[in-house]
């Protein structure tokens, strides 16, 4: 078992920046793809950006792209995501997710094996 928990949330005005983290605990992340998604009110959960054990591979979504890097550091069993250039769009509740010997391109959230509980992201205009 992989237990998540995401911090880092909040509110922010358009254009500023936040930095989630998500720290898990039970499980070494090194063979786990780690990805992140979102959930607005009235919406289904939409892939955000994801990254390989390694770290040499991401892939991010492209509303997010050039704004938000996915980062991680498996000696702290930590994964992040700089989120710049915050838009109202961007609000939502943020998830980490970990899919076991996964591959980053995959983007539907039934593909992942574990959840944290979300932090909300609020950006006003």
């Amino acid at each position: 078992q992989v237990q998540l928990v995401e911090s880092g949330g909040g509110l922010v005005q358009a254009g500023g920046s936040l930095r989630l983290s998500c720290a898990a605990s039970g499980r070494t992340l090194s063979m786990y793809v780690m990805g992140w998604f979102r959930q607005a009110p009235g919406k289904e959960r939409e892939f955000v950006a994801a990254i390989s054990w390694s770290g040499r591979n991401t892939n991010y979504a492209d509303s997010v792209r050039g704004r938000f890097t996915i980062s991680r550091d498996n000696a702290k069993n930590t994964v992040y995501l700089q989120m710049n250039s915050l838009k109202p769009e961007d609000t939502a509740v943020y998830y980490c997710a970990a899919d076991y010997l996964g591959v980053v391109t995959t983007t539907l959230f039934n593909g992942y094996d574990y959840w944290g509980q979300g932090t909300q992201v609020t950006v006003s205009s």
